[in-house]
């Protein structure tokens, strides 16, 4: 029998290799380096690593630490590495733990020891804190883009459905009439919110950190506020020590992208709900449903009660960074290595969700008919009958409890409120005249509610226009 070979262990970095290695006298135990290591995630920073170190560079020639000739020498090494991570050939190596040490011995290697004198005056924390801020402020963007193209797909179906009749639910229980388009701008006015908590997210992102060291402050001239303008910050860091220990403008990330998670759950579960044979208000196009492996005739919203269900995960990552953070001293510690994968599961996961949402949207058929329909049922309008009353002088707590005793009456008779005559409505008042029963038609209901956010359709479109004005602002 042959023997099978063994498996090598991952190399082992020297102790020259490691950033750190001068004080030690021995390499990390292959265990533990796999343990600290974080290569694994951090490597989607390395545009924004590149790019703070190519400023970096920069700044360092500004003030004298560089020749130009060597300013030039890093930059032109740096732009190799871009061009080498972009087209997937840079040579990682696991055993230096993370982008930023792969980044420079890459540079060492390319350009020799001058490769060397970038980490001047800069610490991984403060590099770390850059690149994260960087990659934030771009997630933001491009989050923000996600949730224009949701509003501007639930816009353009809310358009369409303006004088399109619905139930309205409270405690899930048919409450009073409200129009299709008012329900889907719902939703549109609470992405906005989310929209602008991503902006103000990237607003109090817009700190430079770099230039705080390790947690003391750089030793050396760098002109910070020059440094701040070409990575196109608004401004310096006030406090090192904040600088590197501050992963606020993250939170806050996750904590939007929980909250927005949390709206589109709630989409999904209206969708979901309505697609149902007791609703049958919605249909979800076949490219956006999926059948059952046992039973032929179901058609599943997977892709809803997905959306639905990865809200979990948006608020998982919260609490995971919350609870990490919560006992830290100052400044920074190791266990900051943590916020990262929730923080990219979030990125992915909103992304993902704001990839399928609008054509979701755009793709569903509406049973109007249906819809119109259950909008008079179940005594829908009898609050239009309480204020009815109320307009004829009647104090609006004793009209709801006339009304409330005529709807008992119909439910004894098996009648529905509509189907009274007015010899009947007079049983309970005397005020009922003959345009009562006018009161009680769904579309008179909706007229009737013409207030600003209002469900009538005067004042659906008010708002439709008002939702327009938003998105294009952004």
């Amino acid at each position: 029998m042959k023997s099978r070979p063994r498996k090598q262990p991952p190399r082992e970095a020297t102790r020259s290799e490691k950033l750190w290695g001068g004080r030690f006298t021995r390499g990390a135990d292959p265990l533990a380096e796999r343990f600290t290591g974080s290569l694994a995630f951090d490597r989607r920073l390395w545009p924004h690593d590149v790019r703070g170190s190519v400023a970096w560079a920069k700044a360092l020639a500004k003030a004298g630490l560089l020749s130009a000739a060597e300013r030039d020498a890093i930059v032109k090494g740096l732009d190799v590495v871009r061009a080498e991570l972009a087209a997937g050939t840079f040579p990682f190596r696991t055993e230096l733990e993370d982008i930023h040490t792969n980044v420079e011995r890459r540079l060492q290697e390319l350009i020799g020891e001058v490769g060397g004198k970038l980490h001047t005056g800069r610490s991984r924390n403060d590099q770390i804190a850059v690149d994260e801020r960087l990659y934030l402020r771009e997630m933001v963007a491009e989050v923000r883009a996600g949730l224009r193209r949701t509003q501007e797909a639930l816009v353009t179906r809310a358009a369409e459905a303006v004088d399109t009749p619905l139930p309205g639910y409270t405690h899930l229980q048919r409450a009073q009439p409200v129009v299709l388009g008012h329900h889907l701008l719902a939703y549109v006015f609470m992405l906005q919110r989310d929209c602008d908590r991503f902006g103000d997210c990237g607003a109090r992102a817009d700190t430079l950190p770099l230039g705080a060291a390790a947690l003391a402050g750089t030793a050396f001239p760098i002109d910070l506020e020059a440094l701040a303008k070409d990575l196109g910050f608004a401004e310096v860091s006030p406090n090192s020590l904040d600088a590197v220990s501050d992963r606020d403008t993250l939170l806050e990330f996750l904590a939007a992208a929980a909250i927005t998670g949390m709206h589109l759950s709630r989409l999904a579960a209206d969708l979901t709900l309505w697609a149902t044979a007791e609703f049958g208000f919605v249909e979800f196009s076949d490219a956006f449903a999926t059948g059952s492996s046992i039973m032929p005739q179901k058609k599943n919203p997977d892709v809803a009660e997905l959306i639905r269900g990865k809200s979990g995960r948006l608020y998982g990552n919260l609490v995971a960074v919350l609870a990490m953070m919560k006992g830290l001293p100052l400044a920074y510690n190791s266990d900051m290595q943590e916020d990262k994968e929730p923080f990219f599961d979030s990125v992915d996961t909103l992304e993902a969700i704001l990839a399928v949402v609008p054509p979701m949207i755009e793709s569903l058929t509406f049973r109007t008919d249906r819809m119109r329909r259950a909008a008079g049922e179940n005594f829908a309008t009898a609050t239009d009958l309480a204020d009815y009353l109320v307009k004829k002088g009647v104090a609006f707590r004793h009209a709801h409890g006339l009304v409330g005793k005529i709807v008992r009456f119909c439910e004894t008779e098996g009648k529905a409120l509509d189907g009274l005559s007015l010899v009947e409505l007079r049983r309970f008042s005397p005020l009922f005249q003959d345009d009562a029963k006018d009161a009680l038609t769904v579309e008179a209901s909706l007229r009737a509610r013409a207030a600003t956010g209002g469900t009538a359709p005067e004042a659906v479109r008010r708002s439709l226009a008002l939702a327009r004005t938003l998105i294009a602002r952004a």
